[in-house]
C-alpha cells in the first residue's frame, strides 16, 4: 500500500510541475495588464514605473522562476487591482464555493444513486424510463439557461425563494457557512440544484449501467441460489461493486464542480472563487488568475489521489497490480 501510495504522489508532483508552466506561460500571453493598470494619459514615465513596481519588465521565464521562488513560500503573487496577496483573496471566496459544491456533490449522491438503482433493478417499469429520460434532459440542458429559468419560476414568479446572493452565515470551526441558517438555506438551494443537475443525470446512467452488468454476474447468482434474500443481494453484494465506478466518478467530479461552477456564481451572484476569477478576467488581473488555477489543480491532484486510494481499498487488485509492474 505504501508503495502505491509513493508512487501516486511522485506522479501528483510531477503534473503540478507541469501545470504551473502551462498555466503561468499561457496566462502570461494574453493581453497587457498595463492597460487596466494606468490611466488612459498617463505619461511614458508613469508606464515604465508600473511595469517596474510588478515585475512585468523581466523575460517572462524570469516571471515564473519567481513566481516558483514565491510560490514554495506560499506567495502566489499580488494582485494588481486589489493590492493584496492572491492566495488571501482566493482563500476568503473559497469557503462560499466549496459550500456550493458540497451541496451539489451531496445531492447527487442522495438523488442519483437510489434513482439509478431503482431504474437498474427495473430496467423495464414506465417509472424507469421515465427516469432515464429525465437523466438525458440533465445532460441536454445548458446551465445558464436553467439558471435563469429557475430564478424566473421560483424566485420572481412564485418568490419562494431569494435569487441572488449566499445570506445568513455562521461560523463552524472558524468558516462562514450558510446552509445551517434558514436563511442561507434558502439562498443555496437554487445554486446548488443548478449545480447539481448534470451530476445527478451522470450518477443516475452510472449507476443503472453498474447495476445491469453486476446483476448477472456469478457471485449474485449463486447469493440468490444460497437463499439470500433480495435487500441483502442488492445492499451488501451488488452495491459494493457498483460503487467502486461510482466512487471514482464522483471524486473527479468534486474536482469540477469546484472548477466549473463559474456559470452557476455568476448567474446566481454566489460570492465564489469563480466570481473573482471571472472579475479578474476582466480587468486581467494575471495573479489572481495564475493562482486560481493553480489552487484548481492541487485540488484536483489531491481529490485523484483520494480516489486513488479509495478505490485500492475497494478493489484491492488494482494496487496488487500497480506493486508488480
Amino acid at each position: 500500500m505504501s508503495v502505491f501510495i509513493l508512487r501516486r504522489l511522485m506522479q501528483s508532483g510531477i503534473v503540478m510541475i507541469a501545470m504551473s508552466v502551462i498555466v503561468f506561460f499561457g496566462v502570461n500571453v494574453v493581453g497587457d495588464p498595463i492597460d487596466m493598470l494606468v490611466a488612459p494619459d498617463a505619461d511614458q514615465a508613469e508606464i515604465e514605473r508600473v511595469i517596474r513596481d510588478f515585475g512585468l519588465d523581466k523575460p517572462v521565464w524570469q516571471q515564473y522562476m519567481v513566481f516558483v521562488s514565491n510560490a514554495f513560500k506560499g506567495d502566489l503573487g499580488t494582485s494588481f487591482v486589489f493590492g493584496e496577496s492572491a492566495l488571501k483573496l482566493i482563500i476568503e471566496r473559497m469557503p462560499a464555493t466549496l459550500e456550493l459544491a458540497f451541496m451539489a456533490l451531496l445531492m447527487a449522491i442522495v438523488i442519483g444513486i437510489p434513482l439509478g438503482l431503482y431504474a437498474g433493478l427495473r430496467p423495464n417499469a414506465i417509472s424507469s424510463r421515465l427516469i432515464m429520460s429525465g437523466s438525458i434532459l440533465g445532460f441536454s440542458l445548458p446551465t445558464f439557461w436553467v439558471g435563469i429559468m429557475m430564478i424566473m419560476l421560483f424566485a420572481v414568479m412564485l418568490d419562494w425563494v431569494p435569487a441572488t446572493g449566499r445570506g445568513e452565515t455562521i461560523s463552524v470551526l472558524g468558516l462562514q457557512v450558510s446552509f445551517l441558517t434558514a436563511d442561507g438555506f434558502s439562498h443555496i438551494v437554487l445554486p446548488a440544484i443548478n449545480l447539481a443537475l448534470l451530476k445527478i443525470s451522470l450518477v443516475i446512467r452510472l449507476t443503472r449501467a453498474g447495476v445491469r452488468e453486476v446483476m448477472h454476474m456469478d457471485f449474485i447468482k449463486f447469493a440468490r441460489a444460497k437463499g439470500l434474500s433480495a435487500n441483502r443481494i442488492v445492499m451488501v453484494h451488488l452495491f459494493k461493486n457498483i460503487m467502486i465506478p461510482v466512487v471514482t466518478v464522483l471524486g473527479l467530479e468534486f474536482g469540477s464542480l469546484i472548477a466549473f461552477s463559474v456559470v452557476t456564481e455568476t448567474i446566481f451572484a454566489w460570492p465564489g472563487m469563480g466570481k473573482l476569477l471571472i472579475d479578474a478576467i476582466q480587468q486581467l488581473d494575471r495573479p489572481i488568475i495564475v493562482a486560481y488555477l493553480m489552487i484548481i489543480v492541487v485540488l484536483f491532484v489531491v481529490i485523484n489521489l483520494i480516489v486513488d486510494i479509495l478505490y485500492s481499498i475497494l478493489d484491492p487488485r488494482v494496487r496488487l497490480q500497480d506493486a508488480t509492474s
